[in-house]
């Protein structure tokens, strides 16, 4: 697959063998039953390299599975609110938001407006407030207050996570 007429050679223990025409490139990595893999397309020359291919695809994968199992994934909860929700059920609710800042998981509290309740949005945004000094020993807003549609949304983040923008 390379198509220049000479290439820079690396062989298998790093060191710089030199520039070869691609033929003799080739033909010198089969001696070895290995391939010539291209590093370096847009140097001049190309820098080739002596490797065994299959071998170093595997060990690519297995890095690759290895930094994918060991990341954190963070979920988005959701909880909702009315902009009169009574205090048994808003205790209720802000159990479930700490619960989730707590495993490590950003919380998304939406405050959902019926009918003509949207009119006095205030009544929304005073729910948003008293979740957020609820949650002041576990998270920090990550986004403030936003109106989308019938709904106002807050998202927070656990102590810590916090991303700056």
């Amino acid at each position: 697959m390379i198509r220049v007429k000479e290439v820079s050679v690396i062989g298998t223990d790093g060191e710089q063998m030199g520039t070869f025409p691609t033929r003799e490139a080739i033909a010198l990595a089969q001696e070895q039953d290995l391939d010539l893999v291209e590093v370096s397309p847009n140097a001049n020359p190309p820098v080739c390299r002596v490797m065994d291919w299959g071998k170093h695809k595997y060990k690519a994968n297995k890095r690759a599975h290895e930094a994918k199992k060991n990341q954190k994934i963070i979920h988005l909860k959701e909880v909702k609110f009315r902009p009169n929700t009574d205090q048994h059920d808003f205790d209720f609710k802000v159990k479930h938001v700490q619960r989730f800042l707590e495993a490590g998981d950003k919380a998304k509290v939406v405050i959902f407006f019926k009918g003509r309740e949207i009119v006095h949005r205030e009544g929304g945004e005073k729910v948003l407030q008293r979740v957020a000094e609820a949650m002041e020993d576990y998270g920090v807003i990550e986004q403030t207050a936003k109106q989308e549609g019938r709904t106002l949304t807050m998202i927070l983040v656990p102590k810590g996570k916090k991303k700056d923008s």
